[in-house]
């Protein structure tokens, strides 16, 4: 295989406020979990709706940006990759779980609480904002495209018509 790739996806809502934490070397790391959820239809005839939680684990500006506007129940779209974690609780026993290491975060407008965010330029605009991690370089403009070059024959200038046709 020539390569591999962990890149998630996630659509959902905030099951509770980020709690952040400042580290001794300045850095900060916003943790929440989100919910996604999807509903079908069963053998049954009975509609079911199936919701999986999902970790999610922000750091240095996107902590602080979650912190500023992310509240319980807000909207958000994530970028990021799966990181499996191993630990030991306070029990003293080994625990693990899959946590999701976001580098673009996305707000996104409806759900959650009417004062949900709020922001510090006074716009009242309730549209999407999106966030990527420093670490990952922007998307630069698009090169301007270079043209073909063209034949020589064409080049030329002469009135000559080479066309078949």
């Amino acid at each position: 295989m020539a390569g591999s790739v962990n890149k998630v996806i996630l659509i959902g809502n905030l099951g509770s406020d980020p709690e952040v934490r400042y580290l001794e070397g300045g850095s900060s790391v916003a943790r929440f979990n989100i919910a996604t959820s999807e509903s079908y239809t069963n053998k049954s005839g009975e509609r079911v709706e199936q919701t999986e939680w999902h970790r999610i684990e922000l750091w240095d500006r996107l902590a602080q940006i979650a912190e500023k506007y992310l509240r319980k129940g807000n909207s958000v779209y994530i970028e990021g990759r799966i990181r499996t974690e191993n630990w030991t609780d306070k029990d003293g026993q080994q625990r693990s779980g899959v946590t999701i290491r976001a580098n673009t975060l996305t707000l996104l407008g409806g759900g959650g609480n009417s004062g949900g965010g709020g922001s510090d330029s006074g716009s009242s605009d309730a549209g999407n904002s999106s966030y990527a991690s420093p670490s990952r370089p922007a998307s630069a403009p698009a090169a301007p495209r270079q043209q073909d070059p063209v034949p020589p024959s064409m080049a030329s200038g002469s009135d000559e018509d080479d066309l078949p046709f």
